[in-house]
């Protein structure tokens, strides 16, 4: 399976323009973007996050596909490598905390990635599952009587932590794991569902 040119260019475009918009907004407004030294060294700090970003999501979604069953020739041959080039470059999963251990109160969701861990969250959350710890590929979950929703932001700024806090929601925080998001769950006024 293979994006389609035009899935290929916007794409592209997205993360074109999410970069130099980094840019733009740092700019004076007699000056275009980019027209300052100062500028194109915003362009390449933003440049390598949307590098940073791309490769870690490139490995999740490799993660997930192995994990649905796709075989590394498969995936070589999306890549333009070969199956061993895949498997080795993507094999070996990224060091981080180790899956904590499971209890009758307490499980750990897992493989997750970053195309389907909200999903999950949102389905364990209704049963009363919220997410108090996660780390590469996991949520460590803990059972309660009520139903519980989950967001995942792309770290907030002081302003926006202080707002999600005023509206009840409570920041999740990773024992051992250093993660581009911020999750946050929050309880409902509702039974969790059996």
């Amino acid at each position: 399976m293979k994006l389609t040119e035009d899935q290929a260019n916007a794409i592209r475009e997205a993360v074109a323009e999410a970069v130099l918009t980094v840019s733009a907004e740092q700019s004076p407004a007699d000056q275009g973007p980019g027209d300052d030294a100062d500028s194109q060294l915003l362009v390449v700090a933003a440049s390598a996050v949307a590098a940073e970003e791309s490769s870690r999501l490139l490995r999740q979604s490799i993660t997930g596909a192995r994990a649905a069953g796709n075989s590394w020739e498969a995936l070589g041959r999306l890549l333009g490598i070969s199956r061993q080039a895949a498997q080795q470059r993507f094999g070996t999963p990224s060091p981080s905390a180790s899956v904590p251990a499971e209890s009758p109160t307490r499980r750990v969701l897992k493989p997750l990635h970053a195309f389907n861990e909200m999903d999950a969250l949102a389905k364990e959350g209704l049963r009363g599952w919220h997410a108090v710890d996660y780390g590469y590929l996991f949520h460590l979950v803990e059972s309660s009587s009520q139903q519980w929703e989950h967001r995942r932001l792309w770290w907030p700024s002081r302003r926006r932590r202080r707002a999600m806090e005023e509206q009840g929601w409570q920041l999740i925080e990773p024992s051992d794991f250093d993660s581009p998001w911020a999750y946050y769950k929050r309880p409902l006024d509702s039974p969790a569902a059996p």
